[in-house]
């Protein structure tokens, strides 16, 4: 089974394929200075393999490597993040009480 996670070319959300299906999506929309993740999806059919966690762990190192800020309105993304403090310096100082972090 191979497992890889995308960019759409509209750069509006990163896709998660297995075995070259697409499996789910975390939605990127710009908001001011930052992008928001206000959505995360994997097919219910493919859920409790991990898949979701993969997907963000790509998506927010893509992001952060690109040196972009997130808000991670999507609960699973907020709870990854207050998991995993490596990630909440992407999230703006003054949004993090917001998400729980």
């Amino acid at each position: 089974m191979g497992v890889a996670v995308r960019e759409a070319a509209n750069g509006r959300r990163f896709e998660i394929y297995e075995d070259d299906e697409l499996a789910g999506f975390a939605e990127v929309v710009p908001q001011g200075d930052a992008l928001a993740l206000p959505h995360t999806e994997i097919e219910p059919a493919r859920g409790g393999r991990g898949l979701a966690t993969e997907l963000i762990r790509l998506t927010l190192e893509t992001l952060r490597d690109r040196g972009q800020m997130v808000l991670p309105y999507c609960p699973f993304v907020a709870s990854f993040i207050a998991k995993h403090p490596e990630f909440v310096p992407i999230v703006p100082a003054d949004t993090r009480s917001q998400f729980g972090l």
